[in-house]
């Protein structure tokens, strides 16, 4: 945690985050709210963010998507989350966004490819703007008869849209 002494007399703290935007689906959210419990000033930076570049490189609706962040580690609870996810892709034609760590990323993707319908569209989005970056965007059905990326080792935003 940072020391909220050293921002109250003047200093700057800056928060970065390995993958992502501070704040947004990583602890920096804290060291924010410390600073605006005491009264400091706070100023997001534009930079690159997967969430918004996983929407921009999808073709789903940027017009209304929502970030469910991490979906639950217990299988029979994902797989309920998923399912209520791409009905919600489905009814309100809203793009779903979820994250996963790189060691679960094929668990997860296992776990859309059997809940969800054959014509649902998922985007994997990972490792967006380094050299393992790897964006694709197809139906369920299209995913399970193509080979899977190797996403063990990479950050990755899966999004669902109808």
């Amino acid at each position: 945690m940072c020391n909220i002494l050293s921002l109250k007399q003047g200093e700057g703290v800056g928060v970065l985050s390995e993958a992502g935007c501070p704040a947004v689906a990583d602890p920096g959210a804290e060291v924010v709210r410390a600073a605006q419990r005491e009264g400091l000033r706070v100023v997001p930076l534009v930079g690159p963010s997967s969430i918004l570049l996983a929407v921009m490189g999808s073709g789903f609706n940027g017009q209304s998507f929502a970030f469910n962040g991490y979906l639950p580690i217990d299988p029979a609870a994902r797989m309920r989350r998923i399912k209520q996810l791409e009905s919600r892709a489905l009814s309100e034609g809203q793009t779903q966004l979820f994250i996963e760590t790189p060691y679960r990323n094929a668990k997860l993707m296992a776990d859309v490819l059997q809940a969800c319908h054959p014509t649902t569209h998922l985007c994997v989005a990972a490792g967006l703007t380094t050299e393992q970056e790897f964006l694709r965007t197809l139906t369920v059905k299209q995913w399970r008869s193509s080979g899977l990326p190797d996403l063990s080792k990479i950050p990755a935003i899966f999004a669902l849209f109808q």
